[in-house]
C-alpha cells in the first residue's frame, strides 16, 4: 500500500470507512473499502468474481479515485 498523509487517513476514517449501526469499525484499512467497492460495482456483471478483481486492481494504490459519493 502506498504511504498516505495523516490527513488522508483521518477522512477515509471520518467519511468512508464502513460502519455497523453501532458504529463500530467495519473496515480495518483502505483495501477493505477499495475491496467493498469493487464488490458492489461488480454485482452486476455476468461474472462478478472476475470484475471484482479488475475493479480492485483499477482502485488500488490509489490509480483510480472515484467521487467521494460513489464511495
Amino acid at each position: 500500500m502506498a504511504s498516505i498523509a495523516p490527513i488522508s487517513q483521518q477522512i477515509w476514517d471520518m467519511k468512508y470507512r464502513f460502519r455497523a449501526p453501532d458504529g463500530s469499525d467495519m473496515e480495518r484499512s483502505i483495501e477493505d473499502t477499495w475491496r467493498r467497492i469493487a464488490r458492489a460495482l461488480a454485482e452486476p456483471e455476468k461474472d462478478p468474481a472476475h470484475w471484482e478483481e479488475e475493479f480492485f486492481r483499477a482502485l488500488e494504490d490509489y490509480k483510480f479515485l472515484p467521487a467521494g459519493r460513489i464511495v
